[in-house]
């Protein structure tokens, strides 16, 4: 493999354990350093590579340069005699045998570690995943903002503004012990969520789907599963849901790049290893007494894994939804709770309950009221259809809802 092709793949899978390690090895208030020291070891690899060819284990070259670079840090700010010579008790000479852990055990315990740390309270839920997808998750700045549909000045202000907090509160990268892991649980389960739902329906750019993020949400909530202070029903809630969610991408868009809605969905399309392993981690997350919001998430997520149309299906779609908009309201739960009131009930009954929303505002309400008067009044279905068309700023979501307006334009109308 060219290094053209090699370093970018090797970026996305190494650059956030390097950083995570850096992170820890030197300290959070040197998060800049690390992030620094990390890019380094990279530009070095283009700049080495293409004259002296790819080594014959190339992670294993990146990680011996960002051992060196992390090393040669400490001698030139004399941080050794200052901070880690009194905390091991050993002489300045003694500096070549310090260096970085990158075992895999230790870039694992770093990047959980490091997951605790930015989820802390201190920073608002925004920069909490802006420094997640930085240093955990290896995106850069332009993807950063590209997500949070922002510009680069904002994100840096943003992210700088974080790390500054973080160093003034002198948080500290280590995982909560196990009775004070809930105060923060939460939180970091959050920004997982968020940042697998923005994989999951990129609100940016014209790409549905960025599995990139998916699986970095994914990787991380594995962290989770493997530590034993972690692994909590919740945790294996989210992750069920993760798994089924991700079995439909293949289904999801079409060879064109055209959204595929679930019911036109070819089944023969899901990954069905993932839908399994997402019954297992189910299965698991219900072991205890207590339920969360991804329980229910997961649980409504499974009855999508069967195409099946039946009353039985709808209605325990329903009652999950209720217990869902009980447990924590949201827009976007009350509009999937009226679509599955359409079909557990009638579509005039769902029409009823949508109306009451008044999500005036949101390109969802109208292609879902798009839907519901589909088969009622083809003329308010296609006005509906063309205000979220006038909502939206997706290529891809706007032409799926233009051919929609096409197919029922050739229906007789109704009043």
């Amino acid at each position: 493999m060219l290094h053209t092709d090699l370093i970018p793949g090797l970026f996305r899978s190494e650059h956030q354990k390097i950083c995570s390690v850096l992170c820890k090895f030197l300290g959070l208030e040197r998060i800049d350093i690390a992030e620094d020291l990390a890019g380094e070891t990279f530009l070095a690899a283009l700049e080495t590579w293409p004259y002296q060819g790819v080594p014959a284990n190339p992670t294993a070259w990146l990680y011996a340069v960002a051992k060196n670079k992390a090393k040669n840090y400490l001698v030139r700010n004399n941080l050794f005699t200052t901070k880690i010579a009194g905390e091991l008790s050993k002489l300045a000479s003694d500096v070549i045998n310090v260096e970085p852990d990158l075992s895999q055990q230790n870039i694992n315990d770093s990047q959980l570690q490091m997951l605790f740390a930015i989820c802390t309270p201190v920073i608002t839920p925004e920069a909490q995943v802006g420094l997640a997808l930085r240093i955990l998750c290896g995106f850069g700045i332009d993807e950063i903002a590209t997500a949070f549909m922002s510009n680069k000045e904002t994100i840096n202000k943003r992210l700088y503004r974080a790390k500054e907090k973080l160093r003034s509160n002198n948080v500290s990268i280590a995982v909560p012990g196990p009775t004070a892991i809930a105060a923060r649980l939460d939180a970091v389960l959050k920004v997982l969520y968020l940042l697998f739902n923005e994989g999951y329906y990129s609100e940016s750019g014209n790409e549905l789907i960025r599995k990139d993020f998916c699986a970095e949400a994914i990787r991380l909530t594995i962290l989770l599963l493997e530590n034993e202070d972690t692994n909590l029903p919740k945790v294996r809630a989210l992750m069920a849901l993760m798994c089924f969610q991700s079995s439909r991408f293949a289904a999801r868009t079409s060879l064109s790049g055209d959204t595929i809605l679930y019911d036109d969905q070819d089944e023969e399309h899901w990954d069905h290893e993932l839908i399994q392993r997402g019954v297992y981690w189910l299965h698991k997350a219900s072991e205890g007494d207590s339920y969360s919001t991804y329980h229910l998430e997961a649980t409504i997520a499974f009855w999508h894994t069967s195409k099946e149309d039946s009353p039985e299906k709808w209605e325990n779609i329903l009652q999950l939804y209720n217990k869902l908009l009980q447990l924590a309201y949201s827009p976007v739960a009350a509009l999937n709770r009226t679509y599955a009131l359409s079909k557990a009930r009638s579509v005039n009954v769902a029409l009823d309950e949508a109306l009451k929303l008044g999500l005036d505002d949101n390109r969802f309400y109208h292609a879902l009221l798009g839907e519901l008067y589909t088969s009622v009044d083809i003329k308010r279905a296609i006005r509906h259809f063309q205000l979220a068309i006038s909502l939206s700023e997706r290529d891809a979501e706007i032409q799926s809802l233009l051919k929609k307006i096409n197919k029922i334009s050739s229906q007789p109308l109704t009043s």
